[in-house]
This record gives structure tokens, sequence and C-alpha cells, in this order.
């Protein structure tokens, strides 16, 4: 069943981010007063998992199928000349974005803001949806969305395939294996899509996470099925759990990782249901659990954002 999430998610940047340490509930930033809607791809697996989209402003490994249509974006670190955007410099950096499946999303836009502050980029697209998107990208059917402040478009180094329902390939069931929408890919899984990112590029220093969703979330919790409770929950909270497992080791320390999150974890939210609110209150507290525990053991921070107005930058540096 194909799900239509709406969430209100928006990314916070600049220089002074809460550091991983923290286990308050600081570490959950809520900019929620007229926050604007956006809606959530509609995608469905045997978990139905879905990518979840990001709006923003302020803020070598390269396919041949790309180079006709990708333009240099990350600047040599060298390069002391500012660059326009975030008021960061992120020059040297790579980051790995889970969850973008077309140029609509919150990822998409979080990707540009990092590209345009001279981050690489590297993304972890739904299985299903990998053929479309990359041809897509090929096809030039984006460069309008890819042009960043500086009139260059934003190049993605390496697009993986990935289904964060599924840790490692042990845990793929056989339907899905067989499933003709996963055929001509591998090595989708969240363990093996961080080992991949690892062999070809040794290490990366942001990881974001925009993936939630839930098959029930029309549903009233009151009428929710346990296998749409539990399904909400492993495509919405877990999967970030997962995220940080397998790719904080290859995280160099004082890097930095995001998630998104909604009001409806505090407040009653009609329609947002399915289980899509108690997934959303998880995260916000494994994101804590996990600031404390990630930050002592691979130095990085980790944060959650929700939905806000007017600035839209991610909180990682």
């Amino acid at each position: 069943m194909t799900t239509n999430i709406t969430n209100m998610h928006l990314a916070i940047a600049k220089a002074s981010a809460f550091s991983s340490h923290q286990v308050s509930k600081s570490s959950i930033a809520d900019f929620s007063s007229g926050a604007k809607g956006a809606s959530c791809a509609k995608l469905k697996s045997s978990c139905h998992i879905a990518f979840t989209n990001l709006s923003s402003q302020n803020v070598k490994f390269s396919d041949s199928r790309f180079e006709r249509v990708i333009t240099k974006a990350v600047s040599a670190s060298s390069d002391t000349k500012p660059l326009p955007g975030l008021p960061v410099d992120l020059r040297g950096k790579r980051a790995f974005i889970a969850g973008i499946a077309d140029d609509n999303g919150y990822g998409w836009a979080i990707a540009k803001s990092l590209a345009a502050a001279g981050a690489e980029i590297l993304v972890g697209t739904w299985v299903p949806a990998l053929n479309i998107f990359e041809t897509s990208l090929r096809r030039g059917k984006f460069d309008e969305s890819r042009v960043l402040p500086d009139g260059s478009l934003m190049e993605i180094t390496k697009v993986y395939p990935l289904d964060a329902v599924y840790d490692t390939p042990e845990d793929v069931p056989e339907d899905v294996k067989t499933n003709k929408r996963y055929a001509g890919s591998s090595k989708w899984t969240v363990k093996e899509v961080a080992e991949s990112v690892k062999e070809d590029f040794g290490s990366i220093d942001i990881l974001v996470h925009s993936l939630a969703n839930g098959p029930e979330v029309s549903k009233p919790l009151l009428e929710t099925s346990r296998y749409g409770y539990l399904a909400a929950i492993s495509a919405s909270s877990y999967s970030y759990v997962s995220l940080l497992q397998h790719f904080a080791p290859i995280m160099n320390p004082g890097g930095a990782s995001i998630s998104l999150t909604y009001i409806a974890s505090e407040r009653i939210i009609p329609g947002y249901g399915g289980g899509m609110s108690s997934a959303k209150a998880g995260l916000e507290s494994d994101t804590q659990v996990l600031a404390f525990e990630a930050g002592r053991k691979h130095g990085i921070r980790v944060n959650t954002i929700s939905a806000g107005t007017a600035t839209l930058l991610l909180q990682l540096f």
C-alpha cells in the first residue's frame, strides 16, 4: 500500500551545534509556529519505507553516465574564496544523505545546501525508485533544481541503492529478494551500503536521515494494527539507530548526524496516525541517547530537527 505521509520538517544550520554529549530536551529543535507542510514521496516496499521530504534555505567516483549533465560544485579544500549559501565552509567534508528519491524533497534541499557550502554529496535512494531517479538525473530533468547560489550545478558524486528497513542481507525476506523492483540492484541493506561507502571513500563527515513512513498513517491510532504501528517505528525511528550503528564507525571525529522529527511527537495532530506520532516521539528520545553514546564512542554530534517556518538550515556545525 502506497502511503502518503505529511511531515513538517525543516533543517537548521550554524557553526555552534548542540554538543553530542547533550542528553537534554534541548537536543531536539522545534520551530513549529506557522509551519509549512510537505508531503512525503509516495513510495513503498515490503515494510513500507518512504523518503521524507525536506525544504531548506540559508542554510572519485563519478558514474560516467552522469558526466554529461554534472558540473563540479565542490570546491577544492585549498580554495579560500568565500562560498555563497551556508555560513559555514564545508570544503573537504563528505555527506551521505539517506532518503533522496526526487528533486522535491527535504533530502534534496539539504544536499543542495551542503553542496553550496562545499561538501561532497553521496546519496542513498530507495531501491525501487533508483532507476527513475538516476535516469531523471542523467537526462537533465533535475538540472533546474540543481542550480546552486553561485550558478553551478550540484554534483552527486555517487548514488547508492538503499532500503533502510533492512539492516543486513540476512534480514531480507525471500519475496523481497525476488521482487522485480529490486532486480538489478545489490548491496542495498544498511550494513552493505555503509561498507560500500567505506570501500569507495573511506569515511564521511555528515550523515542525514531523511526517512519516514507509516503504512497506516491515515488511520487513527485507535484503529492502527500492530503491523502498521511496528512498521512505522521500523521505517521512521529504528532506521536512524541502524544508520548510526553502521555509519558512525566510518564518520570522522567531529562529524555530525541529523534526522527529521515532527511536532506530533508532543501534540495531538489529527490525521497523523498509524503510529507515526509514536515513531517521532521514539526518534526524539533515541536522539538523546544516541547523542550521549555516539558522542562518547565516536566523537560525533547527533541531533534531530522539527518543522518550522523561517530558518531552514541544517544544525550540523
